[in-house]
């Protein structure tokens, strides 16, 4: 699943910005700024994504440039998992950017309550993956997808700026999935993290 030139320009802008964050030579800082720029360049020309939106994306942080953390919750009733419809009209385990204010388990909480409306407790851990790994499209920056077994105490959905929908599904009758966030082979680990009790986590 990965590309090389993607895996050239993330190299290109992870050492730019650590060249950035200890440089202190004014003419070293102006070479990384333009190395920054070249690989942003690249990744612009290849997915004819608009060169200040892929700065905006690829170029943002400062310091030392570490992987962004997306958490997903599975919630199960009557063996089946809960999905919630998102704006583009397809389907995903309830979940999101990790907030710097929260842990792990307590973004997937937050993110079953404002996508679901659902109160709930992450109780399990599934999963840590590299999403790079498993999802499309390859994004340009590291993202690490952190999977939570999660029951639910109460609550019920309410449409937001999010979601429009939420509903129960067997593994033999999935939706149409949004594959960047979630596929099939991932909600079927879900699947199988609900149905082990002596589950043992997946990571890469």
């Amino acid at each position: 699943m990965n590309e090389k030139w993607l895996e050239w320009a993330k190299e290109l802008q992870f050492l730019a910005q650590a060249g950035l964050t200890y440089s202190k030579d004014c003419y070293d800082i102006e070479r990384f700024e333009r190395i920054r720029e070249i690989a942003a360049e690249m990744v612009a020309y290849k997915t004819e994504i608009p060169l200040n939106k892929v700065k905006d994306l690829f170029c943002n942080e400062t310091g030392f440039q570490t992987p962004k953390i997306d958490t997903r919750a599975a919630i199960f009733k009557e063996n089946k998992i809960l999905l919630v419809k998102e704006t583009s009209g397809t389907w995903s385990l309830p979940g999101g950017w990790c907030d710097v204010m929260e842990s792990v388990k307590s973004n997937t909480e937050k993110e079953v309550w404002e996508e679901a409306g659902l109160k709930a407790e992450a109780v399990k851990l599934i999963a840590i993956q590299d999403r790079n790994k498993h999802n499309v499209p390859p994004y340009a920056y590291g993202i690490m997808k952190v999977f939570f077994l999660c029951i639910v105490s109460g609550g019920e959905f309410q449409e937001n700026i999010e979601t429009t929908a939420s509903e129960y599904f067997a593994l033999d009758e999935l939706p149409e999935l949004s594959l960047e966030k979630n596929t099939k082979e991932q909600i079927q680990m879900c699947f199988e993290a609900y149905a082990d009790p002596n589950w043992k986590v997946v990571f890469d």
